[in-house]
């Protein structure tokens, strides 16, 4: 298996990052397998989803409406309403398996690998490819 560590600056507000260059660079060349996207952290997720045409922004709304970030949430340290946050990766999980076909990620027309974090706190993710042969 290969494997690397890419660091993402996300900033201090909601976002959602397309990262599918990123992964798109890391199996040119290596034939068929799966690639693996995993962020290590309690608080982001990675999504597949159309970018550029508002989903982006969608997505985040959408998580504002079902993960309100209000103080019902037990999970009370950092920002107000972070419990929210913590809760998120059960909706958004923390990785995505994709099929690789020679060097190439096999996504949809409008599809893109997507880092979801609604953590203004940290304001720098990880995000691992690992490309397991097929």
């Amino acid at each position: 298996m290969r494997t690397e560590l890419i660091t993402i600056r996300t900033g201090g507000q909601p976002v959602v990052v397309d990262i599918t260059d990123q992964a798109a660079r890391f199996v040119t060349g290596q034939g068929d397998g799966l690639l693996n996207v995993f962020v290590p952290h309690a608080t982001a997720g990675i999504a597949i989803l159309e970018t550029g045409a508002g989903s982006d922004d969608d997505l985040l709304t959408a998580l504002d409406d079902l993960l309100p970030t209000d103080n019902r949430w037990q999970h009370r340290h950092g920002s107000p309403g972070h419990g929210r946050d913590h809760v998120m990766p059960a909706f958004i999980p923390p990785h995505a398996t994709l099929p690789v076909l020679d060097g190439r990620i096999a996504l949809g027309t409008w599809q893109s690998i997507c880092l979801v974090d609604p953590n203004g706190d940290n304001p720098e993710r990880q995000v691992r490819f690992s490309f397991l042969p097929g």
